[in-house]
């Protein structure tokens, strides 16, 4: 790829504008725990929502998109699209009661919520296995990314960008705590976003100038839609390849699954939106809220940021971004129809790191000059605003809920922080040589599923039900993984979607086994926990009259029945506008596609109307329910 002056000096700029605002912060940071992992919990929601989308918003995601693309046609996409049901649950049920518990981190909750030995096992288990396993795994899919990138952009072996990515990212997280993570965060998602819908645009204009001669985005659109309109997606053996045979694939531009092919619908549709959603845990879209997102509810300034801030992430993340991705996926299949044309194209690139993931940065060939050095700026701030925070919310739990809980209680805050900022440099290590030993995306995406799958349902269900103890909640960690290497053994010829309906059965029957026949949490624990953070529901009627809380009071405080409205009314509005834009893109030449996407609007129009009066209610509940604290607490 050649790279001018021009570029070389837009990056040094985007690096400068997203990192040395963070600097300021160093002071701030390190004055205590509170302040390094939680902000001293003064975030306004605008900047938390900010915050989140960024995080999620990593390099290795548009080539995960891209690779669903390619293989599954756009409706391949479900298998994120369906935790649009996790992430508005998390915002009108959850939010509020995280902001409630007081904790620093979510792992603290373990011992506000259960008692006992147990209770103190699961905070320590889960700060090791969450903060170093599971978040070193995550952290390196985005470094996988960012190797395949490199590779295809510069020729650059994984040990370069490993390095280079490294330095930057582990001396700005261990210098600015979380406050310099929050501020590089918002500057890099406005730099990420117009970087990817440059690289949208001039894939269409590449795509244009093939088809029908037009160096021009808007004929390059046109064109697209009409060559792909007939086309479908045929999987054989894993390797997908392009037809026009009716009924035979999944229609590349479809936004649904063609149910037809009951095995892919399985995988892509049907798993997602009946059972992945509550079932399966994972980062950024935990059942019940968690890991940064829950610290970003925890560092909010109050209840309505909490869930201000967690409304804004899901619109954005679900809303915003997709579409500049999917269109650069789909030119891809115009450009580089199959592994053997990238290959071709990119003769210095390790044959071994390419495969369809690959695709997205190798349409970025196509960027003009100035656009090259806007887009690898957006890519280093793309891996970097994951990065940090996961090197920030993985040291807090190490260091909060592992080393100062169980190794050194009587520390100074400085002490407390500077072993925070060590941690950091731990956890990139162990990231990097996990990320070589993955192949691609999508492999390690079903294999944070697979981990997760069958827990899900526990991390809801302790909000609403007191039976669930930290019993349960181990039992349903060593299932999970005992599953996930158990199961695939035994089916060995059951796709993926099978074995882990399978692993969620077993391990959602084995927790909840636990829950009645288990050592249930001290009493004095649950009251304490009801009338500091007062959920909702039937599961903590004989708690809530222990307590002395009212069912007036709690049903002031939770709101339920709006908060189900509000649920309904922000799936809907995701899901239409969603849509609608996908409709709209496609209705170039068809009015029934044209209908649909008016149809869609309309729905977003009403939707969005129910969901701001009950958000509207909801944030002058919340705001009244801090004061009503605050007056407790002064008296």
């Amino acid at each position: 790829m050649h790279i001018t002056l021009l570029d070389w000096t837009i990056v040094v700029a985007t690096i400068l504008i997203c990192f040395v605002p963070a600097l300021f912060f160093a002071k701030r940071s390190k004055s205590s725990t509170s302040e390094f992992f939680a902000s001293g919990r003064s975030v306004p929601w605008w900047l938390a929502g900010l915050s989140m989308v960024a995080t999620t918003f990593s390099s290795d995601t548009p080539n995960w998109v891209t690779e669903q693309v390619r293989k599954y046609g756009v409706a391949g996409n479900w298998q994120w699209w369906a935790f649009v049901l996790t992430g508005v649950s998390t915002v009108f049920f959850f939010a509020r009661l995280w902001r409630r518990s007081g904790v620093m981190t979510d792992l603290e909750f373990y011992e506000h919520r259960y008692s006992g030995q147990e209770a103190s096992v699961v905070r320590g288990f889960r700060a090791v296995y969450l903060g170093l396993f599971f978040n070193c795994f995550i952290m390196g899919m985005v470094t996988l990314a960012a190797c395949k990138i490199a590779n295809i952009l510069f020729g650059m072996p994984a040990w370069q960008t490993i390095v280079l990515c490294g330095i930057l990212n582990v001396v700005f997280a261990a210098h600015s705590g979380l406050w310099g993570v929050l501020v590089i965060d918002m500057v890099q998602f406005f730099i990420k976003m117009t970087a990817v819908f440059a690289a949208a645009w001039f894939s269409l204009v590449e795509v244009g100038r093939r088809l029908v001669g037009e160096a021009n985005g808007w004929a390059g659109l046109k064109a697209l839609v009409a060559k792909l309109a007939t086309q479908q997606v045929v999987t054989t053996g894993g390797v997908p390849t392009m037809s026009t045979a009716n009924g035979t694939g999944q229609p590349i531009l479809d936004l649904l699954p063609n149910f037809t092919m009951s095995e892919l619908a399985l995988m892509i549709f049907i798993m997602p939106i009946a059972i992945s959603w509550w079932a399966n845990w994972y980062p950024g879209s935990e059942p019940g809220g968690g890991s940064y997102v829950a610290q970003r509810m925890l560092a909010s300034k109050s209840e309505k940021d909490s869930l201000g801030g967690t409304l804004f992430f899901n619109i954005a993340h679900y809303v915003l971004r997709p579409w500049p991705w999917i269109i650069t996926a789909l030119c891809s299949i115009i450009i580089y129809p199959d592994l053997a044309s990238i290959k071709s194209a990119f003769p210095n690139a390790d044959a071994a790191m390419i495969g369809h993931d690959s695709a997205f940065p190798a349409m970025l060939k196509f960027l003009p000059v100035g656009f090259v050095g806007l887009m690898i700026g957006g890519l280093l701030a793309a891996n970097s605003s994951t990065i940090l925070t996961h090197l920030n919310w993985g040291s807090s739990y190490l260091v909060h809920d592992f080393y100062r809980r169980f190794i050194k209680k009587t520390g100074t805050e400085a002490h407390y922080v500077n072993v925070g900022r060590l941690s950091t440099i731990l956890l990139y290590v162990v990231a990097a040589l996990l990320s070589l030993t993955m192949s691609s995306a999508q492999q390690a995406f079903q294999i944070l599923l697979s981990i997760g799958a069958g827990t899900g349902l526990i991390y809801i269900a302790r909000w609403f039900w007191w039976r669930v103890t930290a019993w349960c909640e181990i039992v349903a960690m060593v299932m999970s993984l005992v599953t996930s290497l158990v199961v695939p053994l035994v089916m060995t010829k059951a796709d993926f979607a099978a074995v882990t309906m399978v692993q969620v059965g077993l391990t959602t029957l084995a927790w909840l086994i636990t829950a009645f026949v288990g050592p249930q949490t001290d009493q004095a624990t649950l009251i304490s926990f009801y009338r500091k953070v007062k959920p909702a529901g039937p599961g903590w009627t004989a708690v809530r009259a222990a307590a002395g809380v009212s069912d007036e009071e709690v049903a002031i405080e939770n709101r339920s029945g709006a908060a189900f409205v509000g649920w309904l009314a922000g799936c809907a509005v995701i899901w239409s506008s969603l849509f609608a834009i996908g409709n709209f893109l496609y209705s170039s030449g068809d009015p029934s596609r044209l209908r649909m996407a008016w149809i869609l609007t309309v729905t977003f129009i009403v939707s969005g109307y129910v969901l701001l009066k009950v958000t509207r209610q909801l944030w002058a509940d919340s705001t009244a329910s801090q004061a009503r604290n605050d007056a407790r607490v002064e008296s």
